[in-house]
């Protein structure tokens, strides 16, 4: 049976779109306080005006470590604990290694790893000073990955390579903290209906449009579906993994 989440309080990243705009708006339904973190003020403005007067806007750029740091000192700050974190900003530029931009490669290693990096160290001693607390006694963090962390594929080598290591990272620390009730998780996507395919350079693009036609994608609200599946489970519950992927998809 799902538990509320009144008196907690969850911080997501990405949250101007997509995944974590709607994860945003699911955990903040279960009862918690949600302060929201992207680049994006004026999509988190009207995010937040969705949340309520309870929201908390981070204009944030998690790709500095200074920033990530400092979205969670302000969430801290302004809330008082920090209970969850979704840490789901990330791109997915695609393209074979051959003749491809480095500065692409540079993008998703900043974020996908390192920006995810940064806000779960910044975030770990909050988490696991509200896991020893009421009202749950039992705290999260949720890796947003891909399946793209499971199957490596041709056009996708180093999107394939920062996504495998959210999924080593993520494991060696769930057995750093479990015993701690902090409960570290990885939920990995399959197609999903969002922005981030638009990201990639045309002719890329069309390959993957060509290799999902016919695919009825996910969409956002069903991985926050998921997210909110996984935070609100009793404290002896902890979902490590949860691949997802639309009914038509293959591979």
């Amino acid at each position: 049976m799902a538990e509320r989440l009144d008196g907690t309080v969850a911080l997501v990243t990405g949250a101007s779109s997509g995944i974590g705009y709607a994860t945003a708006l699911e955990l903040a339904s279960a009862g918690a306080r949600v302060a929201v973190a992207a680049r994006r003020r004026d999509r988190l403005d009207e995010l937040a005006g969705r949340i309520g007067t309870e929201a908390l806007v981070l204009e944030t750029d998690v790709t500095s470590q200074h920033e990530a740091e400092a979205a969670v000192e302000q969430t801290v700050a302004h809330f008082g604990r920090l209970d969850t974190v979704v840490a789901n900003a990330g791109v997915m530029l695609l393209g074979p290694v051959v003749d491809a931009p480095v500065d692409e490669w540079d993008r998703m290693v900043d974020l996908n790893l390192k920006g995810l990096l940064y806000t779960a160290h910044a975030a770990l001693p909050h988490l696991l000073s509200a896991a020893e607390s009421e009202p749950r006694r039992v705290a999260d963090l949720v890796l947003v990955s891909s399946v793209a962390g499971r199957v490596a594929r041709n056009g996708s080598g180093v999107y394939n390579l920062t996504k495998h290591g959210v999924g080593a990272f993520g494991e060696a620390l769930r057995q750093e903290v479990t015993k701690r009730h902090v409960r570290v998780s990885l939920v990995e996507p399959g197609a999903v209906d969002t922005e981030l395919s638009s990201h990639v350079r045309q002719e890329v693009r069309e390959q993957s449009m060509q290799r999902f036609a016919g695919v009825e994608r996910l969409e956002a609200e069903d991985i926050a579906d998921a997210i909110a599946y996984i935070v609100t489970r009793h404290r002896r519950v902890a979902v490590n993994e949860v691949l997802i992927r639309p009914t038509e998809q293959e591979g």
